[in-house]
């Protein structure tokens, strides 16, 4: 092993990246948008007035496609992919393994002995029988029945991805059960959309038809040279390193973030650049994160469903990308202990169809009401539903990043900025009931109306709250890096959906006691800040203070995956999701057991492979090191007195001594682990099973890391079998 890594750092001072992968780059990335998309524009040049008329109401009203208009459509589709040199057609869906899926078929048809065509029909288009058995059902059906069905999803546009047609789906069972991210997400988004334009329709804009929640997602990721992620095993098998000792130079000079991007890194991110443009992902901001070899991409806000799956294609795209410029990407949330983790934030607001943000502040009292409601309302059901919030980010790599002074704590608070919370605090000591015209008065004109445009104070978004106000939209800053979005994208719908409804009914029905619209607007949302205020944090999350403020509040710190997703279960929660058709009872939980199996599986494998490495590579490799000084304090006695050898070998058995502890330490902590993992597999309830890994297994990490890395610092450079975190992160 200790070859492998000495071999891999040989190969790449003679390798020349900056100058082999060089990339040219067009002279505007605007014509390449979208040329390997079968978007609306290419849809007008290919597509019958009737077939695209028919996929337009589709997208935008969610009407039915009819069988004929589908053959229509797949039949140019086939001609538009063909002209591309495409030769397969895939269904490409996102099931709960967290990655994306396809199985390739050929365009090629023969029908003849001698004959052949390129065959695409509407049926192939809107659906595809892959088999459901490879991926987690959660025991939604028996095991031994296979089936399962892809639906085509005309609201995100078909795309080409090398030579093979990715047709965006959706991914169910045999009986109808969702068995992916994108089923439910579709359903929160119908649910919203119903919700606040039945608001906004009956209190502040008529000519509102459809309000579309928006997406703008930052993917942050490591990039570690391609040799050396081969001469790791925990990072081949694990996506993080489970022991290695931190590197004199980290991130204490703070000079990555800010420091050029280096030339071998920029070739890759050109390169990943025009494949975006040609995907149609709208990627406008690349840069340095904080730890060395990190590195953050951001597009514009899209439509919720359309980001979700650009995001989830992206992530394969820079692997793709990546591993032509000889490198590896992680998308793990902390690959490295000593460096900050990688975050996935989810920027979340609500669009009209007449063009506006209803999350943005506005110039008079009345777009300014309208801000208020959607912006108290949005508070409101993260306040109810924050414990659901926070399961929908729960995951194994996650918890390591969550708390850990590099992202927020696993406590659901909401930073708004002092300008809007002396608004709501003024809004909060509305009198109940009638207004007098003065308080009208004074309430909008002097409160609602002089709401800024530009919040200042947010520009500051504070990097200890999971959940902040960015001046007009909502940052969701707890999402890990190789999360899928429709996670919380779903829940954060059906929250604000659900919210919605009950603030409708509520004002409806003290208009019909005879209050003005504009009197039971803000007697409602002065009960809201009420409630949510608890929520409400402007301070460093970081603090202990905090944990402790958080606690006399009643709010949860659910700092475990175990934890967060015990409280999945709550009747309340089963209760929504039943109310708006988002899951069914036997779906909710289905997926909350497949998120525990995956949280043991994940725990599982990571103890093993430390085991494996400790016993294997480090035990080996220190008793080796041992050895030779074993020899050299031999050899010292031969040659010098007793009074002599004592003085100069004193230092040497000190140092076999040490290791000899250290070796100790890891064999017996390797053996209670393994029987840890044994004990931890023994149980049969998915929930006890990951209390189990999380309480009894993770614990155990930390005695084997401390030892191994006291080693790696004792034992010669040149005997230590894992490249060391200096190689890693400074290789470039």
């Amino acid at each position: 092993m200790s070859n492998l890594r000495f071999k891999a750092l040989e190969t790449l001072s003679f390798k020349d990246f900056r100058k082999d992968n060089a990339i040219e780059v067009p002279s505007k990335l605007s014509e390449l948008f979208c040329q390997n998309v079968f978007s609306e524009e290419t849809m007008r040049s290919y597509l019958t007035k009737e077939a695209f008329t028919s996929i337009q109401n589709a997208i935008k009203k969610g009407t039915k496609i009819q069988r004929d208009v589908a053959d229509q459509i797949a039949v140019a589709m086939k001609d538009w992919a063909l002209s591309k040199g495409v030769t397969h057609y895939t269904h490409w869906f996102q099931p709960l393994t967290g990655t994306t899926a396809e199985k390739h078929d050929s365009f090629f048809t023969p029908f003849e002995s001698d004959r052949a065509i390129e065959r695409f029909s509407g049926g192939m288009l809107i659906q595809q029988e892959p088999d459901a058995s490879s991926f987690p059902n959660g025991g939604i059906r028996n095991t031994f029945e296979a089936r399962g069905y892809t639906a085509w999803d005309p609201t995100s546009p078909a795309f080409i991805l090398g030579t093979t047609l990715c047709i965006p789906s959706i991914f169910i069972s045999y009986t109808g059960e969702t068995l992916d991210y994108k089923a439910p997400l579709l359903r929160a988004l119908h649910a919203v959309d119903e919700a606040a334009t039945d608001v906004c329709r009956s209190y502040f804009d008529k000519n509102v038809t459809k309000v579309t929640p928006t997406l703008g997602w930052e993917q942050e990721y490591f990039l570690v040279d391609s040799a050396l992620y081969q001469s790791r095993p925990d990072l081949v098998i694990t996506g993080k390193t489970l022991l290695g000792h931190s590197p004199a130079k980290g991130q204490q000079l703070d000079d990555h973030y800010f420091g050029s991007i280096p030339t071998r890194v920029m070739n890759f991110m050109k390169e990943l650049e025009i494949k975006c443009m040609q995907l149609g992902i709208p990627v406008t901001t690349r840069h340095n994160e904080v730890a060395p070899n990190q590195f953050e991409l951001a597009p514009m806000f899209e439509e919720v469903n359309v980001a979700v799956d650009h995001n989830s294609l992206l992530m394969d795209l820079m692997a793709r990308v990546a591993h032509k410029h000889h490198f590896h990407i992680l998308f793990h949330e902390k690959p490295f202990a000593g460096v900050n983790g990688s975050g996935k934030h989810n920027n979340w607001s609500l669009a009209t169809d007449t063009g506006e943000n209803l999350l943005s502040p506005g110039k008079n009292p009345k777009k300014n009401l309208q801000f208020l409601t959607y912006f108290v309302n949005t508070i409101k059901a993260v306040h109810d539903y924050a414990d659901l919030l926070r399961a929908s980010i729960a995951s194994a790599s996650n918890d390591h990043r969550l708390g850990a002074n590099e992202a927020p704590p696993a406590i659901i608070s909401a930073f708004i900025g002092s300008q809007l919370f002396g608004v709501l605090e003024e809004l909060e000591k509305v009198t109940d009931g009638k207004l007098s015209p003065e308080e009208k008065t004074e309430l909008k004109l002097n409160v609602v109306g002089k709401i800024p445009e530009i919040l200042l104070d947010n520009t500051d978004r504070n990097r200890t709250s999971p959940f902040a106000f960015t001046g007009n939209k909502f940052e969701i800053r707890a999402v890990g890096s190789s999360a899928n979005c429709a996670e919380v994208m779903t829940v954060m719908n059906t929250i604000v959906a659900k919210q919605l409804q009950d603030f409708k009914k509520e004002v409806d029905a003290l208009i019909e006691g005879g209050l003005k619209k504009d009197e039971a607007i803000f007697n409602v949302l002065r009960e809201y800040i009420k409630v949510s205020k608890n929520i409400m944090f402007e301070g460093d999350g970081y603090s202990d203070d905090w944990a402790k403020e958080a606690k006399k509040r009643g709010l949860n710190n659910l700092k475990t995956t175990p934890e967060a997703l015990k409280k999945e279960l709550d009747k309340k929660f089963i209760q929504l999701y039943e109310e708006l058709g988002i899951y069914s009872h036997r779906e909710i939980e289905a997926r909350n057991e497949i998120k525990l199996e995956k949280y043991s599986t994940v725990l599982s494998i990571e103890a093993t492979v430390l085991a494996d490495i400790a016993r294997n590579h480090i035990i080996p490799c220190a008793l080796n090191y041992q050895n030779r000084l074993i020899e050299n304090v031999k050899g010292l006695k031969e040659i010098f007195g007793e009074k002599e050898f004592k003085t100069l070998a004193k230092e040497q058995m000190e140092m076999i001594k040490e290791i000899s502890e250290h070796v100790s330490v890891i064999k017996v902590q390797v053996e209670t682990l393994l029987a840890a993992i044994k004990k931890a597999k023994a149980v049969q309830d998915s929930q006890k099973m990951a209390e189990a890994f999380c309480n009894d297994v993770k614990p155990l990490f930390e005695a084997i890391r401390n030892a191994s890395d006291e080693l790696e610092m004792l034992v010669d450079d040149e005997l230590w079998p894992m490249t060391k975190y200096r190689e890693l992160l400074f290789t470039r």
